[in-house]
């Protein structure tokens, strides 16, 4: 252990073994503070130090050894005793004991590490299974117990965490709603603006929010278990009530031994983190620092650091306060707050961003001179957040026009280049791990993401550095001449382009083969999973809704339906090219008027179906299948439609049977997976009907044949079709598309649209004809034979589905029930039926509803 005996080593006492506390031990132990101390840690709970920042991620699939910190031989190590399930009950300060269900144990320091607990508001009937709350493994349990029996799910509270719960309750299949006593969503990080835009985002996923609301008792509820009473007669009934109404600094050992106290509570501490008692120190959520308490893990990392710098003898930065800026991502929502988010400091002047079609929100502090950014909020997109951190945290000038730095994509300055940030520039404020440090990493030889992380501890925090971290590192590569890892991700150190070609190669056909091959760890993650899913699905076509591949799949695919707003799904049946016979039109009609479906044309000539239940869908899909339609893929990352015009057959001015090549393209092509959907289109002729050049693969009619435009984008981004081949008969045509898709199949990146990875080609158009017309790689044949394969194996998902019982138990409701959603409702709007919260049920007249 050292050249002491353990009897001339003094007792630390660790009180506490979250996040903090766990880097309270790791830093002593990294610093050498086993040759003066046997260090005795204690938890209450009985499992030792794990990630809460991704506490979520448990009911996604994660166990709970996954979510551990660090190794466990950390605490094996000889003078750290780990006491698990041990809690401490008091502290004699005067004989310098912490005394335990387990015995005394004698200390020399003591470090109080015992965050916080979880805050419920009095409220009358609040107790017993109406008082879940969220912060702990053993909590999540609960809420996972007793959401078996549950159909709805409320959170009390708005905030970070609150946000979180309300994840866990949609993930868990229940219907979710967040009651926030504030007049908006995360008052803390948010301002008014940005709470609304955040607050439209989250109702869009079907998440009920229901602000300026306080609960004053919590009585048993007529339809649901309880019933949530607020003022004014109003109410909300619900099966289970999770509190994260906000956290409290478990200070009640500080209490006991009469410690200082901040005036709000918590341990009060100096900057050099001790308490009013020079042998014991506070640090994380349970310190309370110029009255001031920290709920972020940076913080209290920062704490720990300078704790365990003290008791090892070394210099060590004083605590003087921390920045509280937040990336965060919630119910899929981007969430960010950077330094003065609110414009407190005097004289700071504001830009703001609306996007009120996406539900996009941006807001830049600035000083009162305009040189300097002082904080911002962005909602809905956190794609400016690393570049706006910088600015902020190390004072860089704002350009002349402040407001180019939140203006969309176009518009916008030109991000800040990471080797504009100086190297005293914090990268990760969890770990305090610098632009220098990482290039001294890296001077030292570390050459891969995973080694770099493991060796500064960046980005192993919050992890909301980990994009900036990558671009530092990759950047630093660059400087001194090292390739770039490209890495997918942790799990997989490889490209999708190079899984693709390992997953064809070697005939893989799970994910778990891959894993276990190729990759590291054992769940994998929301990087990899559906990356590989995909892979599978271009390379060998098999049905996803095999057990083996389920899990790969989003939800939309997972259910083979589009879930729309309010939980109802949408189905989508495959019109090739538009054209569908009077008995096609007819079934539809009848479909949609037997389950009251709002019908809809699309822009790519399907007619959607809205407003299904999930238990319908298979009836649905079994009465279109016998009338002849198949699965549409508007769920997938896949082919999507071909659009076209009527062609010669009825237009004068049609040049070429454009339906018919529309028809043969949708046939050959359905059910192709790929990194992104595929749009197609033909048009009978230069009058362009179909609007060709503004899809993946357009194809427009000459008198000599087809002309071929790929690469084109009509959404959020769009960009021009290129022509790549002309006057080109039926057969050549088709082997330019086969050879197109299956390159851009085989190269692309995850989720990228055809558009943008033409973008990204070296050689451009050239090159691509250079492969694709002139075999200049030798590639034809194989990529012909790999179309073909797809080809071959299609078959339609849904008439796949409907013939095995045991996939059709996903299409339910509840587990043990064919019903439907007794909380989905309807409402008449012009003429046809559509789904409503329950909440907007007070808001509309009772002859609307259906």
């Amino acid at each position: 252990m050292n050249s002491k005996l353990a009897s001339d080593l003094q007792n630390l006492v660790v009180i506490g073994n979250g996040m903090v506390g766990h880097h309270v031990v790791e830093q002593l132990v990294e610093r050498g503070a086993l040759a003066r101390y046997q260090i005795h840690v204690f938890s209450e709970e009985p499992r030792r130090a794990y990630d809460r920042v991704h506490l979520s991620e448990y009911f996604s699939g994660r166990d709970a050894e996954s979510l551990a910190l660090g190794a466990a031989t950390l605490y094996q190590t000889p003078g750290v005793t780990l006491h698990l399930g041990v809690p401490v009950l008091e502290i004699d300060r005067a004989r310098r004991e912490v005394i335990t269900a387990a015995g005394c144990f004698p200390y020399a320091q003591v470090v109080l590490a015992t965050g916080s607990y979880p805050f419920v508001p009095p409220i009358e009937g609040a107790e017993g299974d109406s008082r879940l709350v969220y912060r702990t493994l053993a909590d999540l349990d609960t809420i996972q117990a007793a959401a078996k029996n549950a159909r709805r799910g409320v959170v009390v509270g708005g905030g970070l965490l609150g946000l979180e719960a309300a994840n866990a309750l949609k993930s868990l299949g229940l219907e979710a709603h967040v009651v926030e006593f504030a007049p908006r969503l995360m008052p803390v990080q948010l301002d008014e603006p940005g709470g609304q835009a955040l607050k439209a985002r989250i109702e869009s996923l079907g998440v009920g929010v229901h602000l300026a609301r306080g609960t004053q008792s919590i009585t048993p509820g007529s339809e649901y278990r309880y019933r949530m009473n607020f003022a004014g007669d109003e109410f909300l009934e619900t099966d289970l009530i999770v509190f994260s109404a906000g956290i409290r600094p478990q200070d009640a050992l500080a209490r006991q031994c009469a410690l200082g106290l901040g005036a709000r509570g918590g341990i009060a501490i100096d900057s050099q983190c001790r308490s009013s008692d020079p042998h014991i120190y506070a640090v994380g959520e349970c310190a309370a620092w110029n009255d001031s308490v920290f709920g972020l893990v940076a913080p209290g990392y920062q704490m720990a650091r300078s704790v365990a710098a003290q008791l090892c003898g070394e210099p060590a930065d004083a605590f003087v306060g921390a920045d509280m800026s937040t990336k965060l991502k919630l119910l899929g929502v981007d969430v960010g707050s950077i330094g003065d988010a609110h414009g407190a400091t005097a004289g700071a002047r504001s830009y703001r961003f609306i996007d009120e079609a996406s539900g996009s929100y941006r807001r830049l502090v600035v000083s009162a001179d305009g040189k300097h950014a002082l904080g911002a909020v962005l909602v809905g997109d956190n794609s400016y957040f690393d570049t706006l951190l910088q600015y902020v945290q190390n004072a860089i000038t704002l350009p002349a026009d402040p407001s180019s730095l939140i203006l969309p994509l176009g518009q916008a300055a030109p991000a800040l280049g990471v080797d504009a940030l100086p190297a005293s520039a914090t990268v990760c404020s969890c770990h305090n791990v610098s632009k220098g440090a990482i290039c001294c990493a890296i001077d030292a030889g570390c050459t891969d993401l995973a080694g770099l992380k493991s060796q500064t501890r960046a980005a192993t925090g919050c992890g909301g550095c980990a994009g900036l971290l990558k671009q530092v590192f990759e950047h630093a590569l660059t400087a001194r001449g090292i390739s770039v890892d490209k890495s997918l991700c942790e799990h997989f150190a490889y490209t999708r382009q190079e899984l693709y070609s390992i997953v064809r190669v070697e005939g893989i056909e799970t994910f778990e083969q891959l894993l276990a091959r190729h990759g590291k760890g054992h769940l994998g993650c929301a990087v990899c999973k559906p990356t590989v899913g995909s892979i599978l699905a271009s390379c060998w076509n098999r049905q996803i809704q095999e057990p083996w591949l389920v899990p790969l799949q989003d939800t939309n695919d997972t259910f083979m339906a589009n879930m729309q707003k309010n939980g109802t799904y949408s189905v989508v049946p495959r019109i090739p090219g538009g054209e569908v016979t009077p008995d096609g039109l007819i079934a539809i009609g009848a479909v949609a008027k037997k389950y009251d479906l709002y019908t809809k044309i699309t822009g790519g000539q399907r007619i959607d179906l809205f407003g299904a239940q999930l238990h319908e869908l298979p009836d649905i899909w079994a009465e279109l299948i016998a009338a002849g339609f198949e699965t549409g893929h508007a769920y997938g990352k896949s082919t999507r439609t071909v659009k076209s015009c009527v062609g010669s057959t009825w237009c004068r001015y049609g040049v070429q049977d454009s339906v018919k090549m529309a028809l043969l393209i949708e046939d050959r092509y359905k059910g192709l997976r790929s990194p992104h959907k595929l749009k197609f289109a033909v048009s009978g002729c230069t009058r362009e009907c179909a609007e060709a050049q503004s899809k993946d693969v357009g194809v427009i009619a000459t008198e000599k044949g087809w002309n071929l435009y790929i690469s084109g984008n009509g959404g959020m981004r769009p960009r021009h079709a290129e022509l790549f081949a002309t006057d080109l008969d039926d057969a050549t045509l088709i082997r330019y598309i086969d050879r197109f898709l299956m390159l851009y199949i085989r190269t692309a990146d995850k989720l990228q649209r055809t558009s943008v990875w033409r973008e990204s080609l070296e050689g451009g158009l050239d090159y691509l004809k250079a492969v694709i017309i002139e075999d200049s790689l030798g590639l034809a044949g194989e990529l012909e034979a790999q179309m073909q394969l797809v080809v071959e194996r299609y078959e339609c998902e849904w008439a796949n589905a409907l013939k095995d019982p045991e996939k059709l138990k996903r299409f339910r409701t509840f587990v043990n029930d064919q019903a439907g959603d007794p909380d989905i409702h309807f409402v008449k709007e012009r003429g046809q039926r559509r789904p409503v919260r329950a909440e907007e049920l007070t808001l509309i007249t009772t002859q609307e509803l259906v």
